[in-house]
């Protein structure tokens, strides 16, 4: 059976929840990958896809400096590292939650040192060293099975049905069987459950360790079918389960599809089976669609309520009604109520805007991704007739400006949205309405990761107090 609660992936400072299942983007700064081989291999445009990934859904970058693809050639760690340490580093500056995808103990070291979080090693932590490096940093670990020294990469069998009688054992009598499953899922789960507990002995907690059967890696079609058929029994190990088999030759195999690049619906359908079965991190090359499939998925599967805060800001016309009219549209989003508005304050202009400000704070419950939820929010600006002067930076006067500040078990860093929000911390104009909805935001904020600024370091300070939000009907 399944367990219901899913405990979080702990990565150096980040704790990824995996209450939902998190999407993984493949960055490949290499010339000869499989799928996407030099495509990325200029340092801008790799940081620049890294960015819009996370626009796109991504809750972890994986860059990798070397393929693995059959027959790659193999890497020296220095030209690896002249590779990804550009994009590792300035990734990690804007906040991602970067893994480094490599088995070189050296460029996992100086890639931890630059902030990544999370060590992806294919071979699966066979040496000495890699392990030592990882002992010593708190970052998350993902155990991958290439067990090279098995030689296992046998073919798919066929057998006679030796109950008919001699004479009628014909071609057509011939009939498909997979390969045993226990010899295959005996090899995957006992390197896998080796590794781990060698990764456990060298004091890497439980908590950090995320397991990969390999897909593609030294494995006959037949074998990978198997061990996707079996991700429960992966699950039942005890450690986070990750599906990497994005535009994998298998995956091709049993759709006929021979270009890697049209295997992205494929990908998907064998990924949303392995989150069915309890895989908790999905390693796919086409993040946008990997996030439309697995957000509509899961918003049907799942009952996942959240709590949430959205800061509500108004300064242009009839400040109050545009605050209880923002909350009653945010009420109307699918999948999002409303549980409670703070009262209204007027606090002084901050950021570049002109006028006072009329603001509060919505507490919501909603089941939406965030990302999703941003787009509905963004919607409603542009329906209250809020217009965005580019000139401005968006600290213009506004009808009605909405801020996701913070959601439950979520932290994201693109372009497009910051969670926890990152200026959070520093508003007054925030932390004083929250003050009507808990007693003690300061204490939850700070619980919640979120740097709280001194009094006397807030931007955004409350004038008065304006009164309630009218914003229930009846």
């Amino acid at each position: 059976m399944l367990r219901d609660n899913y405990n979080s992936w702990r990565c150096a400072r980040h704790d990824i929840s995996l209450a939902r299942p998190r999407i993984m983007g493949v960055l490949n700064v290499t010339p000869d990958s499989f799928s996407d081989g030099g495509d990325h291999m200029d340092v801008e445009a790799a940081i620049a896809h890294g960015l819009a990934m996370l626009d796109d859904g991504a809750d972890i970058i994986d860059v990798g400096g070397e393929s693995t693809r059959p027959g790659h050639e193999p890497v020296d760690p220095e030209v690896e590292l002249d590779r990804v340490a550009p994009v590792v580093e300035a990734l990690c500056e804007r906040g991602a939650i970067v893994s480094i995808d490599t088995r070189h103990a050296e460029v996992a070291q100086t890639c931890l040192e630059l902030g990544a979080s999370i060590v992806n090693d294919v071979s699966g932590f066979t040496e000495q060293d890699m392990v030592d490096v990882v002992a010593e940093w708190d970052c998350g670990v993902i155990v991958m099975h290439w067990n090279q020294k098995s030689g296992r990469n046998s073919r798919r069998s066929v057998r006679l049905d030796t109950s008919l009688p001699a004479r009628r054992q014909v071609p057509s009598a011939r009939r498909f069987t997979l390969p045993d499953e226990m010899p295959v899922m005996r090899d995957v789960m006992g390197f896998l459950g080796d590794q781990a507990r060698t990764l456990l002995r060298a004091g890497v907690a439980h908590d950090r360790i995320c397991i990969d059967p390999g897909a593609g890696f030294q494995k006959s079609t037949d074998e990978d079918v198997i061990i996707q058929r079996n991700t429960r029994k992966l699950v039942s190990m005890g450690y986070h389960v990750m599906c990497a088999v994005s535009r994998k030759r298998f995956v091709g195999a049993v759709t006929a599809t021979d270009e890697a690049l049209e295997r992205d619906a494929a990908t998907m359908g064998m990924c949303l089976s392995a989150v069915e079965c309890g895989a908790r991190v999905l390693r796919v090359h086409d993040v946008k669609s990997a996030f439309k499939a697995l957000t509509s998925y899961w918003a049907v599967s799942r009952a996942d309520q959240r709590q949430g805060f959205v800061a509500l800001g108004s300064n242009v016309g009839n400040r109050m009604e545009n605050l209880a009219e923002a909350a009653r549209c945010i009420d109307k989003v699918p999948l999002t109520c409303v549980v409670n508005v703070s009262n209204a304050y007027e606090t002084e202009p901050a950021y570049g805007i002109a006028t006072p400000v009329a603001n509060a704070i919505a507490e919501i419950r909603t089941e939406l991704h965030p990302l999703v939820l941003l787009d509905h929010l963004l919607r409603i600006e542009d329906e209250m007739g809020r217009t965005r002067d580019p000139k401005e930076s968006g600290h213009g006067p506004r009808t009605i400006d909405l801020d996701l500040c913070w959601v439950q078990g979520e932290e994201h860093h693109g372009a497009r949205l910051a969670l926890p929000h990152p200026r959070l911390g520093e508003r007054e104009f925030v932390l004083v309405p929250m003050d009507d909805l808990m007693p003690d935001p300061v204490r939850f904020l700070t619980h919640a990761g979120v740097v709280v600024q001194p009094e006397e370091l807030r931007v955004g300070k409350v004038i008065a107090e304006l009164g309630p939000v009218e914003w229930q009907n009846g």
